[in-house]
């Protein structure tokens, strides 16, 4: 069976990262399905594994190349970026420059064939601003380090899909900055992923801006009509099967007991909040449109437990087990 390269980015130095990496790498079954190796600093895995109580030795190489991918053995391209003692829970500036750092070199080794998926472990925007970087986060780097001019950021919990048509700008801007060209690439790229995940023929529903959708236009200001419809029409002229724009409450009701594959949300709150509802742990950031694929954990780098041995790994083993499928399917 083909095991796909999973490069999985380290993130902020400082956040629960590390220790979700060191106890995803404890599960013996990961290694059935992929070979991952971390881009990160070996020193501070370490550290993190005594944390987090699991048993695993770090095996610091300058590629992939050199790893064994043997589970016991941690294999982490070593960028040798973090000081010993770097406090964690804390914003450092050093952190956030080494989280884009870590990002940087794992796309380089997507470019050069050596990975077919990127994981992330959360990195701290007001740490990587401080280093630099003045991104809005994953999502926007990506799309940066590759040269893609636009991406979607979709989110996987159990048993909802949800795609972004806007994620990090405020709700005023994110209204104006909607328009059927952008809602069509975004669907476009959603069915393109599930295609490539083995859906065939993928039931998407897409959310109005407006209470009720707009209610006729009842609410609003004609938006539903004017930046939503269009958009739906040229999809549903393709043959797919796309129907929208729906009042996204009763959207999100109708996609949880399994009438639609996957939602299109117009902005941030709307996608996020029914996906955080259903549970933070096994929530999966996937990143489409890129050259390779990206997935991430859903949770931040919760600076509130980070260095105390408690985070919950399931959402980064669900992160690596998404990377596993696509990147699969892509070959």
């Amino acid at each position: 069976m083909h095991r796909p390269l999973i490069a999985i980015t380290m993130g902020d130095a400082a956040g629960v990262g590390p220790e979700i990496i060191m106890k995803s790498l404890a599960h013996a079954a990961l290694y059935d399905t992929c070979r991952p190796f971390v881009v990160g600093d070996a020193q501070r895995l370490r550290e993190a594994g005594r944390i987090a109580g699991v048993a695993l030795e770090v095996n610091a190489v300058g590629g992939p190349a050199e790893a064994n991918f043997t589970c016991g053995v941690v294999d982490c391209v070593d960028l040798g970026l973090i000081p010993a003692g770097l406090p964690f829970g804390a914003v450092s500036a050093l952190a956030g420059d080494a989280a884009y750092r870590y990002l940087a070199k794992a796309v380089e080794f997507v470019r050069a064939g050596q990975a077919d998926a990127i994981c992330t472990a959360p990195l701290n925007k007001e740490a990587l601003h401080a280093g630099g970087h003045k991104f809005p986060g994953h999502t926007e780097m990506l799309a940066h380090l590759t040269g893609t001019p636009e991406v979607s950021m979709m989110l996987v919990a159990p048993g909802l899909r949800v795609i972004h048509v806007t994620t990090h700008i405020g709700l005023i801007d994110a209204i104006e900055r909607i328009e059927p060209g952008l809602v069509e690439r975004t669907i476009a790229r959603g069915y393109d992923t599930l295609v490539r995940a083995g859906i065939a023929d993928p039931r998407i529903g897409v959310c109005g801006i407006n209470p009720h959708a707009g209610e006729h236009g009842l609410f609003g200001r004609g938006e539903e009509e004017h930046k939503i419809a269009p958009a739906v029409r040229a999809c549903q002229a393709m043959g797919w099967n796309v129907e929208g724009p729906l009042p996204a409450d009763t959207l999100f009701f109708r996609a949880g007991r399994g009438d639609f594959d996957l939602v299109v949300a117009m902005y941030h709150d709307q996608g996020h909040g029914p996906i955080k509802v259903l549970g933070i742990e096994a929530g999966v950031n996937i990143t489409v449109g890129l050259p390779a694929i990206r997935t991430s954990v859903d949770h931040g780098t919760a600076f509130d437990i980070a260095g105390k041995g408690v985070a919950d790994e399931r959402s980064m083993l669900e992160a690596l087990r998404q990377a596993v499928e696509l990147a699969t399917r892509r070959e």
